[in-house]
C-alpha cells in the first residue's frame, strides 16, 4: 500500500515492496494511479517502464525477494522515480552486447529520462531517474489542491491508497460542501463566494493560456 508524505510542501509516494516478478504489476499500477492523481498522466508509460526496470535490476543483481522501496515525487517540472535496496553495489553502464545482462536496462533509462544516478545510503543505495513533466507541469495551485484533498481524506478516515480521479472528484464535492457549511455558519453568502471563486479561476486560467 502506498504511503504519502508531506515534506517542505511536496507530494511524495513511498511504496515498500518485495523484489519479485509478481510485484512488478503492482508497481506499475501504483505509478499509474499516482500520476493520474497528480495530473501527470503524460509520462505514465515512461514512469511505469522505469519503475519496472529498476525493480527488475534489484531482482537480478540483489536477489529475488529482496526488500526494496519505490519512491515517486513530483519536483517542479520533473518527476523523480527512485528504487531503494539494501545493496551498496552501484550499477554501471557498459557497452551493449548481444546478451541480456550487458546493461541494456541502464541504456534504456538514460534514453527515457532527463537525468539518472545512484545515491548511497546508510542502508544501501537508491537508483533514481528524473522525467520531464512539461507540458504536464504541476502548477503550485494544483499541488496545493492535492495536498489539501489528501489531508481532507485523512481527517475523514478515507483509505490511504492512491485514489482514482472519480474518488478525488467526489472528495472535491464534499470539501466544497463542508466549506460552504462553515461559511454559512460564519454568516457568509455561499452563492457570492462560489461566484468569486469562479471569477478568480477563470481569470487565472485565461492568464495561463495567454
Amino acid at each position: 500500500m502506498s504511503m504519502y508524505e508531506e515534506s517542505e510542501r511536496r507530494l511524495r509516494c513511498v511504496l515498500p515492496f518485495e523484489a519479485t516478478p509478481a510485484e512488478l504489476r503492482l508497481l506499475r499500477e501504483v505509478v499509474r494511479r499516482n500520476l493520474e492523481h497528480w495530473g501527470a498522466q503524460s509520462v505514465t508509460d515512461e514512469a511505469e517502464l522505469i519503475a519496472t526496470e529498476l525493480a527488475t535490476n534489484v531482482i537480478k543483481h540483489v536477489g529475488a525477494g529482496a526488500a526494496a522501496t519505490l519512491v515517486l515525487e513530483p519536483r517542479d517540472d520533473r518527476l523523480r522515480v527512485e528504487v531503494h535496496d539494501k545493496s551498496h553495489v552501484v550499477p554501471a553502464m557498459r557497452l551493449i552486447c548481444g546478451e541480456e545482462e550487458c546493461g541494456r536496462g541502464l541504456h534504456l533509462l538514460a534514453a527515457l529520462c532527463e537525468e539518472w544516478g545512484t545515491l548511497l545510503t546508510s542502508a544501501g543505495k537508491a537508483v533514481w531517474c528524473e522525467l520531464s513533466l512539461e507540458p504536464a507541469r504541476l502548477c503550485m495551485r494544483g499541488r496545493r489542491a492535492v495536498m489539501v484533498l489528501e489531508e481532507y481524506r485523512r481527517v475523514a478516515g478515507a483509505s490511504t491508497a492512491a485514489p482514482t480521479f472519480a474518488v478525488l472528484e467526489e472528495s472535491v464535492t464534499d470539501l466544497i460542501a463542508d466549506l460552504l457549511h462553515w461559511l454559512v455558519a460564519q454568516g457568509g453568502d455561499p452563492d457570492e463566494m462560489l461566484g468569486r471563486a469562479r471569477m478568480h479561476f477563470e481569470a487565472e486560467a485565461e492568464a495561463d493560456a495567454a
